[in-house]
């Protein structure tokens, strides 16, 4: 499994290259909770996380990164980003990446299942924002600390559901898969 991240705008001021776990300190990040998980959730975080970078292109939790301020331009930034994404050969990618960083690599759709969190209010499903990111970053948690690895959408699903009230939908070749969970 790889799970794709976006980086965080809120970050740890560094004067020295520091791990980027320790860097990112967003919502998401906090919600992900590095520092407390298990150092077998952590092992598994090491292999299964890639965090889209502006400045860095794919960084690994463990990755040394300074705090830095910039843009992504996903244009000149794509062709790295894939030299890296392309030859991860896995079953399944997660994307938990924001719209701003989904353009940057376009990840097989047939094996990708897109994160899009909403909440119900009145009745009516409604697409929802800033707290996104808290339950992208809880999934992940989940994700690592999960007693079994999804290897399929439907294995994903199955362990999401146990958290959240969730809705699968298969790719239709030209979009990824989407699991939309519900935030409650």
């Amino acid at each position: 499994m790889l799970i794709l991240l976006p980086p965080s705008e809120k970050k740890v001021e560094t004067t020295k290259p520091t791990a980027a776990m320790a860097v990112y300190s967003g919502v998401l990040y906090q919600a992900l909770g590095w520092s407390t998980l298990s150092p077998a959730a952590r092992k598994r975080g090491e292999g299964a996380l890639a965090i889209i970078s502006a400045k860095y292109g794919v960084v690994r939790p463990s990755s040394k990164i300074e705090s830095y301020k910039e843009k992504i331009n996903n244009k000149a930034m794509a062709p790295q980003v894939a030299a890296i994404l392309d030859t991860i050969k896995v079953p399944l990618i997660v994307d938990c990446r924001s719209s701003t960083y989904k353009t940057v690599w376009k990840s097989p759709v047939d094996i990708t299942v897109e994160i899009r969190v909403s909440t119900v209010v009145d009745g009516v499903r409604t697409v929802i924002t800033h707290m996104s990111k808290k339950t992208r970053g809880e999934i992940a948690r989940w994700l690592l600390q999960s007693r079994s690895i999804p290897k399929t959408p439907e294995d994903l699903y199955a362990i999401v559901s146990e958290k959240y009230p969730c809705a699968l939908t298969p790719s239709d070749g030209v979009e990824p898969w989407l699991l939309e969970v519900i935030a409650v």
